[in-house]
């Protein structure tokens, strides 16, 4: 039993280093609190990981992963435009001050976004596979521990970048992740023949139109509005032109 979690938390690990899993878990680590980010993949990885032990070991059956994936792009795009809103709208008002932080809808929003994520993922078909062969207890513990030491990672690098920037720069940023997230996930399933290098390249269009557009927003936004006195800046100022027929009354 050992020996299986401590194979399992292995693969798990490596197999997680630099996957997709990390970056969404550092996006999330800069949009909410750490606490509530962990927690929630904590409980989306027990019960992926859980069904899919289950898969493997007991059914040997294959999940409708297509529908799953597009699922997952929906939500992914979704959550990319929502958070470049609520910080667009922000950033309008030129405020410093962030939106309130709550619990309870960002725990279910990364909640949701890892279960759809991780069914039909790379990562849940290593696990079914390794509990064809060894102890589904163990391999669902160590593949659960693994991935979520591996997604804690980059929860710590999310936190050491949101100290360093404006809370509205790192809600822009995480919104055109998940745009990419989404093309990506939406490439990828409904184009399965397309290699990562070029789908990689064709899903980076959506943030980079994006952020161009916010960029140009942001220009027009800056650009200095002709104020009232430009328009008299030629002729004589009223001002003072009443000042001196104040002074001269008898003229």
């Amino acid at each position: 039993m050992i020996a299986t979690i401590l194979l399992s938390v292995g693969i798990v690990f490596l197999a997680e280093l630099g996957d997709k899993s990390q970056l969404m878990a550092l996006t999330f680590a800069l949009r909410y609190r750490w606490w509530v980010v962990l927690g929630a993949i904590a409980t989306a990885t027990t019960a992926v990981h859980l069904i899919s032990v289950g898969v493997g070991f007991f059914l040997g059956a294959a999940l409708p992963t297509r529908a799953i994936s597009l699922v997952a792009a929906i939500t992914f795009l979704v959550v990319g435009l929502w958070t470049l809103r609520e910080h667009l709208g922000a950033a309008a008002d030129d405020t410093d001050t962030a939106p309130p932080r709550s619990t309870t809808a960002p725990y279910f929003v990364v909640l949701s976004a890892f279960l759809l994520a991780e069914l039909g993922d790379r990562t849940m078909f290593a696990t079914a596979a390794l509990a064809t062969d060894n102890s589904w207890f163990g391999v669902w513990i160590g593949s659960t521990i693994g991935m979520v030491a591996a997604d804690a990672l980059a929860i710590g690098a999310g936190i050491l970048v949101g100290k360093h920037l404006p809370e509205h720069v790192i809600g822009i940023c995480s919104g055109l992740l998940f745009l990419y997230f989404g093309t990506a996930t939406l490439l990828a399933a409904a184009m399965p023949g397309m290699g990562v290098v070029l789908g990689a390249a064709i899903a980076a269009l959506a943030p980079a139109c994006a952020g161009a557009v916010l960029f140009m927003r942001a220009r027009r936004r800056g650009a200095p509005s002709p104020s009232r006195t430009d328009h008299h800046c030629d002729g004589p100022d009223p001002v003072a032109a009443r000042a001196t027929h104040e002074v001269h009354p008898d003229r």
